[in-house]
């Protein structure tokens, strides 16, 4: 082999970022075709991520053999905004499997992201176990539910109406915006990001905006119908009204389709709500996230108020980032507020730092995973934990 070295990739390796990409995924030229891409159209359209998103890459003498990129994102975590970044685009040749290649990107792009603030780190894992070893863990669920069109809502009263609109219509965009900065764990799309939602849909694809009765965007909803079937990639609502309305637009295709599937990324099913509940709902886990730097996260992260000045102190262990090892000691402060403090302070949890990032993400409450065995802490600090943890599972619709 020739001497082996990583840099970051710009756009002159455009041709090989998109062999190994497309090699890894098996992503075929029928695949492409199917999708309505050409070779050249597919190629060009990950310029822009070697030009804004961080792409590390192994290189055997001018050969690439291993690459890493990082989308730099923001997400709305618990009414705080935050820099994030979305690992993808994760590949390796097979003969150059087993030389730690991926584990020694995956280090180096975490010091760059701790160096550009981004706290926290987010990917769709391709295996699970390999990410848990590595200090990752499952942050969120994707829902997929199943309607037949004999079950869809009875049409409910809203004042508003409902309009098509081109996938790229202002209303959708700052509609999204508005509605990732109320909710947690979304994601607040830039360019990139719109890019990469657009990126595998068909020419069929259709969006449709609900406008209330004032005529002001509330909700939205994106999908495609192919052979009978409705099948709604994201649907979104600031408020119930949208919702209903939302609801009431799907009722009106009961005569074109015979069922309607969806995905649901808010980790509530939907059957509650239906007259008749009697539906197929699948629950799998989705995206696995890990704190990048636990006190630059623990120094900006929104702890829920208390009644009584409490204290807490984390002991992190770490697979790979040693500067997350050790004690992080946390005073609460009544009617909210939390400050980081020096040394050993009050009640102790030892935790992973895969099971930290769960918990102050909100995927997994305290006292599950103190039931489980992955936090070691007592009965009181479970009940301060507990009570300093919103209880809110983050909404992530991205797969960057």
């Amino acid at each position: 082999m020739n001497a082996m070295h990583v840099r970051h990739m710009t756009t002159a390796d455009l041709e090989q970022y998109d062999d190994l990409f497309r090699y890894a995924f098996q992503v075929t030229e029928k695949t492409l075709l199917d999708y309505g891409w050409d070779s050249d159209e597919i190629r060009q359209s990950k310029f822009p991520i070697l030009e804004k998103a961080s792409v590390l890459g192994w290189f055997d003498g001018d050969r690439l053999a291993s690459q890493f990129a990082v989308f730099p994102l923001q997400m709305n975590i618990h009414g705080c905004i935050r820099d994030i970044g979305f690992v993808t685009s994760v590949a390796t040749y097979p003969e150059y499997s087993g030389m730690g290649l991926m584990s020694k990107l995956m280090r180096r792009s975490l010091e760059e992201m701790r160096s550009r603030g981004q706290t926290v780190a987010f990917l769709y894992p391709y295996s699970i176990p390999l990410y848990r070893h590595k200090g990752w863990e499952i942050v969120s669920d994707k829902m997929t539910f199943h309607i037949k069109d004999s079950q869809l809502p009875k049409r409910v009263d809203a004042p508003g109406h409902v309009r098509r609109v081109a996938f790229d219509d202002p209303d959708l965009i700052s509609l999204h915006e508005r509605f990732a900065k109320k909710t947690h764990g979304c994601i607040l799309r830039n360019d990139l990001a719109w890019e990469e939602y657009w990126r595998w849909d068909m020419d069929d694809v259709t969006s449709a905006i609900y406008f209330d009765g004032n005529d002001t965007p509330s909700g939205y909803m994106v999908y495609t119908i192919r052979e009978d079937t409705m099948n709604i990639k994201e649907i979104i609502s600031l408020d119930m009204e949208a919702w209903r309305g939302l609801w009431n637009f799907i009722g009106a295709h009961g005569s074109m389709v015979d069922a309607v599937r969806g995905d649901n990324y808010s980790s509530e099913p939907i059957a509650f709500w239906l007259e008749d509940s009697d539906i197929k709902e699948t629950i799998r886990p989705y995206i696995m996230g890990r704190i990048v730097d636990v006190r630059a996260f623990l120094s900006c992260y929104r702890f829920a108020p208390i009644k009584r000045d409490s204290c807490l102190t984390f002991v992190v262990r770490d697979p790979i980032l040693e500067w997350n090892n050790g004690e992080f000691s946390i005073c609460f402060n009544r009617g909210g507020g939390a400050d980081i403090v020096e040394g050993s302070k009050g009640m102790t949890v030892e935790v992973d730092i895969g099971a930290l990032t769960t918990i102050l993400l909100g995927y997994k409450r305290p006292t599950y995973l103190a039931r489980v065995g992955r936090i070691v802490l007592d009965e009181d600090a479970l009940t301060l934990l507990e009570s300093v943890i919103t209880n809110e599972k983050p909404y992530i619709a991205d797969y960057i």
